[in-house]
């Protein structure tokens, strides 16, 4: 037998980082890297030689500094002597507020509407599209405005809702009583308070770590519950029946830990001019949350009927074959094979969403936009140093909201074997 070895590899010439094509694809990024880096270095050299022209330099020192002014809805402490660091985090903390509150409630009402317009009601279904093509035609500024001039003109004073026959009247059992001002809307009591751990001028209470370890407990034992039926599943070729188990679990600590706290809703009472004993919600707050929610739901609406007309109609057939109502089929079969389609658009607007309620400025809510962007740059004069905090921040957020829904994409995706 004769051996043909192969040919012995050419020698390394510098004419192969073009011409062969194992090597030309790392030129082309080493070259991109380096003229990429250039630019950076050019822009920053030319921002610190003209801040010297000006006789500023790049100092993040204000942020410890008194801020000197006001902020009206804060989730922390805070007040005019402290730092301009500090009011930054009241800002962003704001920020989160709306945008987590806004995302749910946008879902919550994205896939609603999404459902409905594809209902066989024609009414409903047309009443939908009407909300739909309305709501994302229009700029998210002028719904702002239009939702705060309604709670401004048209919601009652406080003192409508006094005396016998109040002009106006409150709300959802009498708990919530939108005014031109604020809105009223019950607080959370306990009569038998376990106390709070103490972390400077803030402070974690001890309720609220009981329900948090009760809700990961229980997250911890439904996930155990459905690997077990699973193996049983598996074993026997029957599922045992688990939902009970898992609503016990969820259910029962939780209204143990109520009834033990003596948890129960403080709804607002009138006193004198003004609304006491519940909380009172700025209306900025209150108008910036309702336009976010109604303008990115009609996105989401489309979002959701985009995915559940992505599915088979040959699955909807076979789940009624199979007995399952309506509803059913749509919870357990449309909506989860749905998802695949939905989640990686619905990424992109939970990051709109995020970024929109820097328009929060139109309506005087104290966001990070209205603090670190408005206030404190303006006082200090730190304009680059500011923008530079407002883009980090932000540039982190979406990170971290884009991260997060592709490590639950990754947990929906449907997987080939």
């Amino acid at each position: 037998m004769v051996d043909y070895p192969g040919a012995a590899s050419p020698p390394f010439r510098l004419s192969m980082l073009i011409y062969d094509r194992r090597y030309r694809s790392l030129t082309i990024q080493a070259v991109v890297f380096i003229l990429v880096m250039l630019m950076a270095s050019w822009l920053i050299d030319n921002t610190l030689k003209n801040l010297a022209i000006i006789g500023k330099t790049l100092s993040f020192d204000f942020l410890f500094r008194r801020a000197g002014y006001d902020i009206p809805q804060q989730l922390i402490p805070y007040n005019s002597d402290d730092t301009h660091l500090r009011a930054t985090i009241v800002g962003l903390l704001n920020t989160l507020q709306v945008s987590i509150l806004g995302c749910i409630s946008a879902t919550i009402l994205g896939v609603i509407v999404g459902v409905l317009r594809l209902s066989s009601n024609w009414l409903i279904a047309r009443l939908m599209t009407v909300y739909v093509e309305v709501f994302r035609n229009i700029p998210l500024l002028l719904w702002i405005l239009v939702i705060l001039a309604i709670f401004t003109e048209i919601m009652p004073a406080p003192r409508d809702y006094r005396g016998e026959n109040p002009a106006a009247n409150m709300i959802l059992f009498d708990l919530i009583a939108p005014t031109n001002r604020y809105t009223a809307v019950p607080g959370i009591g306990m009569s038998n308070p376990p106390g709070i751990i103490a972390l400077g001028r803030e402070g974690i209470s001890w309720a609220f770590i009981a329900y948090a370890t009760v809700l990961v407990l229980a997250i911890i034992g439904h996930r155990i519950l459905r690997k077990w039926a699973r193996r049983v599943q598996d074993r026997t070729g029957r599922r045992p029946t688990t939902w009970w188990i898992t609503l016990a679990m969820y259910l029962l600590p939780v209204l143990l830990l109520t009834w033990h706290f003596g948890l129960h809703l403080i709804p607002p009472v009138l006193r004198g001019f003004n609304f006491a004993d519940g909380i009172n919600l700025d209306n900025a707050f209150v108008v910036l949350w309702i336009a976010l929610t109604l303008y990115t739901g009609a996105f989401i609406a489309e979002i959701v009927r985009g995915g559940i007309l992505a599915v088979s109609r040959g699955q909807t057939e076979a789940a009624f074959a199979l007995g399952l109502r309506p509803g059913r089929t749509m919870s357990l079969v449309i909506l989860p094979q749905a998802l695949r389609v939905i989640v990686p658009p619905l990424i992109s607007q939970y990051l709109n969403l995020t970024k929109n309620s820097s328009l929060a400025i139109a309506v005087g809510f104290m966001d990070l936009r209205g603090t670190l962007g408005g206030t404190t740059l303006n006082q200090t004069g730190r304009e680059m140093e500011c923008m530079l905090l407002m883009m980090g921040i932000y540039l982190i957020l979406s990170l971290i909201i884009s991260g997060g829904m592709n490590v639950f994409n990754s947990r929906v995706k449907l997987r080939e074997r």
